[in-house]
């Protein structure tokens, strides 16, 4: 077993890759715009992720099933796996983006705002004070963007929010 493993990996070393070219993502699968970093890697169920900085990964490990299931089409190394990470089990927040920084995922451990009787999930502790600094302006800009599915108003924008099953 050891042999195959050294195998492997001098069979991709031979081909100029490296170990984690087996991390399909390129992009970080939470600060969704922003390239991998090599050094910060996470293995999950057998799989590499890669992330663009400490904090993602510090995410990730707080709830991974949860962003495989929203954001599966950065992470193609889980295709085929759904049934087996249980993921159909895994309710989605109807909102998908931090409306302070929108190319970031929330989740519903992210910290939130309530507006109009309704949580408002945002990215970190530093977006809710952003938001807090002029709510009404935060609010009128994130439904404009069609960020706020949860909020009446919220424009209809195509991938800006999660598909949610009733």
């Amino acid at each position: 077993m050891m042999k195959e493993k050294l195998l492997s990996l001098f069979a991709l070393m031979s081909l100029g890759l490296s170990p984690l070219a087996l991390a399909e993502n390129k992009l970080c699968p939470i600060m969704i715009e922003d390239e991998t970093d090599e050094e910060e890697v996470v293995e999950f169920e057998g799989k590499k992720v890669l992330f663009c900085c400490g904090t993602c990964v510090k995410l990730w490990n707080q709830s991974p099933k949860y962003y495989i299931k929203v954001m599966g089409e950065l992470l193609p190394q889980f295709k085929g796996m759904e049934k087996e990470l249980g993921l159909d089990e895994i309710k989605v927040l109807p909102q998908k983006f931090c409306p302070v920084y929108p190319d970031r995922i929330v989740t519903p451990e992210s910290p939130s705002v309530d507006v109009q009787g309704e949580k408002v999930y945002l990215f970190s502790k530093a977006a809710v004070r952003r938001w807090s600094r002029k709510p009404e302006d935060s609010l009128k800009k994130a439904l404009a963007a069609g960020l706020l599915p949860q909020i009446e108003g919220n424009a209809k924008v195509a991938g800006k929010t999660n598909e949610v099953s009733k």
